[in-house]
This record gives C-alpha cells, sequence and structure tokens, in this order.
C-alpha cells in the first residue's frame, strides 16, 4: 500500500507567483477590497456598536468607551489604534504592579483571567467585538483587513529579521490569528507574519479572512 503523504498546511499551497493580480496592482486591488468590505458591513455594524458603546458606559461609566493606543504600522510609523475599552478604566496602571504575573516575554504582556478585564470586555474578547472600531483605522488606510497585528512596542525593539512584517500595513486579523495560539511567544508570531508577507496574494487574503470568520463563530476570538 503506498504511502500517504502529510497533508501541508493550506497557507503553504498559496503560491503567489501564480496570482493573477501581482505588485501595485495586488496593491490598488486590496485596497479597493478593504475599503468596499468595510463599507458593506457599515450598516449591520454600527447598530452593534452603539449597543456595545452603551453596555461599556453602563458596566463602567468612568473611563471612555474607545480605547486608543499607539501601535506600530507600515514602514515602522506610529499610529492611534482603535478598540472599546474591556479593562477597567486604570488599567496602565495597574500593569506595572501586575508585571510579575506576565506569562509571556517582554515586551508582550498577557494574563491569564486578567483581573482588569470588566465583564463585558470578557465577551468583547471572546468573541472579537472589541475589534469593531479597527474598521475605521482601515476606512483611513491606517490598517488592512488582513496583515500582521500591529504592536504596541516601537520598531526600535525589534531585531533585523523581525522588521519584515513592517514591509506592509497591519491588520485587523492574520495568519498567525488563525492558526496560531494566543500564547504564541513573539518571535513564532513574527514567523508566521514573516510567511504571509512573502506569500501575499488575494487569494491567501480572502482564505484568511475566510478562517477569522470561523474562528469567531467558534468563539476562539481573535488575538
Amino acid at each position: 500500500m503506498k504511502r500517504r503523504e502529510p497533508q501541508r498546511e493550506w497557507w503553504l499551497n498559496v503560491n503567489p507567483n501564480e496570482a493573477l493580480l501581482r505588485g501595485r496592482d495586488y496593491l490598488a486591488a486590496k485596497r479597493m477590497l478593504d475599503f468596499l468590505l468595510v463599507l458593506l458591513s457599515l450598516p449591520a455594524v454600527v447598530p452593534v456598536m452603539l449597543i456595545i458603546a452603551l453596555l461599556i458606559k453602563l458596566e463602567s461609566p468612568d473611563g471612555p468607551i474607545i480605547f486608543t493606543q499607539l501601535r506600530t504600522g507600515k514602514d515602522g510609523n506610529r499610529f492611534k489604534m482603535l478598540k472599546f475599552r474591556t479593562m477597567v478604566a486604570n488599567a496602565e496602571e495597574m500593569k506595572h504592579r501586575l508585571a510579575h504575573l506576565n506569562e509571556l516575554e517582554w515586551p508582550d504582556f498577557k494574563i491569564t483571567n486578567d483581573p482588569r478585564i470588566t465583564r463585558i470586555g470578557r465577551f468583547l474578547r471572546k468573541t472579537s467585538l472589541d475589534e469593531l472600531p479597527q474598521l475605521f483605522n482601515i476606512l483611513v488606510g491606517q490598517m488592512s483587513l488582513v496583515g500582521p497585528r500591529p504592536t504596541s512596542f516601537a520598531p526600535e525593539t525589534y531585531v533585523l529579521w523581525q522588521t519584515e512584517r513592517l514591509d506592509v500595513p497591519p491588520g485587523l486579523t492574520g495568519l498567525w490569528q488563525v492558526v496560531g495560539r494566543g500564547s504564541m511567544e513573539f518571535e513564532d508570531r513574527v514567523a508566521l507574519d514573516v510567511v504571509y508577507v512573502e506569500r501575499r496574494c488575494l487569494r491567501l487574503d480572502l482564505l484568511i479572512l475566510w478562517h477569522t470568520v470561523a474562528a469567531v463563530f467558534e468563539g476562539r476570538g481573535a488575538v
């Protein structure tokens, strides 16, 4: 009986050299896809965002509804990324006191059952609804639907090989969000980001979006 070869990971089967659109044509098509998909989603998304805003304010009236944080984007440029606030109002101050509980290597920061997260915040994170305000980052061109997730730490933190992830606009979702784990260290996540950068094409972008939607409906959330 012939031995069956192990199946390659689905993203490795995407060959950008076979893509119909390359270079500037791909970039223009990707930007147009981002813009159209976001605009088409707004009639359904805006009412959901208004309900989320009300729930956040009811549970934690002292803090803002939208949390803004400087993130590192394409070419190392810093921009203000938008998210629904999922933590208590003084979360950043508490971060220093909880640093000894950090489960990842600095500058990453993650605590299982983080005490700073609100009740509505846990739901928003599990369903990835906290990321919805980033649709406006996409509309103005700071982000894309698909790309490496923007980091909160500055580009100077990167070593040389990691800077390849900065060659493309950051994304609402990306390859490691759908195939990785929230506990992955930064270097492992960057390795998947580099795979995306080197293989990116519309087919890969659409596949990542498809897998992202599946992950959200399965309740796996996004990182």
